[in-house]
């Protein structure tokens, strides 16, 4: 196989947290640090591949040869990601975006009335399930599955139901953590590699699969 063919592939990846807010300064989010998203970002430019990053707001520091764009909230994240992913080759979704926001916000700070505070939720778009819907037949997505039980089912339904090419199956231990342990599904389910270590060395697995699997078929 020519290696040189289709490389270097330009890929997006979405890391961090998004931001949902509440009013104008209360906010619903989770503690993603952007340290996965770095790290693949860090192993794809490695082997010589363009990397645009869409991130939520994180206090990590990208790789300078990535793009960034920031982003705030689960629909900018989805809006520019839509506006990036045409001219990119295939995406990751290493962001942990949130996935409620209120159904109404307050343009006002809400203020203590000593009663407790009833919040009406709505679910935000999937930003992954819609690239991986609209992906062309030479585009590839690679979606991350975060489970606290049932993990690898569950990752292999969100997998399909998403239409990844690769899902990784994590836990809520990695969250603003210096290390990963993952497992990387194929398409029906099954384990190519389990991965532990510290996020450099995961993402490097992981970019090698991606690498070898997904941008040189």
């Amino acid at each position: 196989m020519n290696e040189t063919k289709k490389t270097p592939a330009k890929i997006l990846i979405t890391s961090g947290p998004t931001r949902q807010y509440l009013d104008p300064v209360r906010y619903l989010t989770n503690a993603s640090s952007g340290r996965m998203g770095s790290s693949l970002a860090e192993a794809a430019l490695k082997r010589g591949h363009d990397v645009v990053i869409v991130s939520g707001p994180v206090a990590v520091d990208y790789p300078s040869g990535a793009e960034v764009i920031p982003v705030v909230t689960t629909d900018d994240m989805l809006r520019v990601a839509n506006e990036v992913f045409p001219s990119c080759d295939g995406a990751i979704g290493a962001a942990a975006p949130c996935d409620y926001k209120p159904l109404h916000v307050s343009d006002q700070k809400l203020s203590k009335t000593g009663r407790p505070l009833q919040l009406d939720l709505v679910e935000t778009p999937d930003v992954i399930a819609v690239l991986g819907e609209s992906k062309r037949d030479d585009q590839w997505v690679v979606g991350f599955a975060l489970e606290t039980d049932d993990r690898r089912f569950r990752a292999t339904v969100k997998l399909q139901k998403k239409h990844c090419d690769l899902m990784v199956s994590n836990g809520p231990e990695a969250i603003d953590a210096s290390d990963n342990h993952v497992e990387l599904l194929d398409p029906a389910g099954s384990v190519i590699e389990t991965i532990s270590g510290d996020k450099p060395h995961v993402a490097d697995r992981l970019i090698h699969h991606i690498h070898n699997r997904l941008i040189l078929r």
